[in-house]
């Protein structure tokens, strides 16, 4: 597993994740499966845009701003 937070990378508009501040993946595509960290659990979830042109963590509590969210991906 990868574990970082997520954040947003303006150069190709999405999502990604990162390590310190170094990128581990540089953007999810919609529909790409992760795990973020809600109430110290790890759960399952893939990446969105609803019609208001927001991100989204399907599943989860998390939509608009992604800042910081713990995520982790599998290698």
């Amino acid at each position: 597993m990868k574990q970082g937070r997520l954040g947003y990378n303006s150069s190709n508009d999405k999502y990604g994740l990162l390590a310190s501040d170094l990128w581990i993946d540089t953007g999810f595509h919609c529909g790409e499966g992760l795990e973020v960290l809600v109430d110290d659990k790890w759960v399952r979830t893939r990446m969105e845009m609803n019609p208001a042109r927001e991100w989204y963590l399907v599943g989860t509590p998390y939509c608009g701003d992604l800042e910081y969210v713990q995520a982790r991906i599998s290698e």
